[in-house]
């Protein structure tokens, strides 16, 4: 197992490498001078030549690029344009806001999607599969920010239960600040639960088929009992891969929901400084969104092989 964990971290070293690289070179390839910007309507070239010396501009790309480098390993990802605060600090407080929504988001969605999926794979082309599938396509095709906007006007406007906008952190707030939380978190489950249901009903359908199923059967075992111990843990598999995909998707910004909502998270904060072109901003929080798709599929690489018997480490 040790040797199958280490394959699998080294594998990830140079994919982290080969996104660095994208990502510095993505920024580099758009328009405009970011000396320029910081300077504003500033029309004194020599001003303009110290800034862009000092920013390391004035050298090639692959000094800049290991100038870059040098300094994400010393947590040094540059300073705000717009803001004049280090990248570092602004992701660092909006992370937390993200990761929280979506975890607890992601853990709903499981807890509801697993279960739905091994009924309507059970009960295969009857009415209780009809309806699952029914109201999976249904969800699935409704726009995230349309879901976020009608319970704003029903949980907020008409009935007054929930904070429709704006966010406190638990040291203002204490308790009181998960009731931000809730209707983030309800969109989110009802946009991203259609695709774990879907997958788990898939392959519970598949494991069903197989003779080991029939034969738990023959010897007696409830339909309970077959479904949660010998149908759940090999059907998980592919299902895990879609938690991962959503998850890394979810983390490194939810920015239609943070946006509706007007969450101060990761994605919002990627949005305005795409807006204000705030490079530092933008290459900081992109660096840290593939970071983040690298990481939790490495995690669901390495603790497929729990529920997947036939993944051998």
């Amino acid at each position: 197992m040790i040797q199958y964990v280490f394959r699998r971290c080294a594998l990830a070293v140079p994919t982290v490498l080969i996104v660095a690289l994208l990502v510095f070179g993505m920024i580099r390839a758009i328009p405009g001078d970011p000396a320029t910007l910081m300077l504003g309507d500033v029309d004194d070239p020599a001003l303009l030549a110290r800034m862009r010396h000092q920013l390391g501009l004035d050298r090639s790309v692959f000094e800049q690029f290991a100038i870059w480098v040098s300094h994400l390993l010393h947590g040094d990802l540059g300073t705000s344009i717009v803001r004049h605060q280090p990248v570092l600090d602004l992701i660092r407080n909006a992370f937390p806001v993200t990761a929280q929504i979506v975890l607890a988001a992601t853990a709903l969605a499981c807890l509801i999607a697993i279960p739905a999926g091994l009924v309507a794979a059970w009960a295969q082309n009857r009415k209780t599969d009809f309806a699952i599938v029914f109201t999976m396509i249904l969800l699935v095709s409704m726009p995230s920010f349309w879901v976020g906007i009608v319970l704003i006007w029903l949980f907020g406007v008409q009935l007054h239960w929930l904070p429709t906008f704006g966010y406190e952190s638990m040291a203002q707030a204490g308790w009181g600040s998960l009731r931000y939380l809730v209707l983030p978190v309800i969109a989110i489950v009802l946009t991203e639960v259609a695709a774990v249901t879907r997958m788990m009903r898939a392959s519970s359908i598949e494991v069903l088929r197989l003779e080991y199923v029939a034969h738990a059967r023959a010897k007696g075992l409830s339909e309970t009992r077959v479904l949660l111990r010998h149908v759940l843990p090999n059907a998980f598999g592919p299902a895990l891969t879609v938690i991962g995909l959503i998850l890394g998707h979810l983390l490194s910004g939810a920015a239609v929901i943070e946006t509706v909502f007007t969450l101060p998270g990761l994605g919002r904060l990627l949005v305005e400084s795409i807006y204000a072109r705030d490079y530092p901003v933008v290459q900081g929080c992109l660096l840290l969104t593939a970071l983040i798709y690298v990481f939790v599929n490495l995690l669901v690489d390495l603790i497929q092989p729990l529920f997947d018997p036939r993944i051998k480490y």
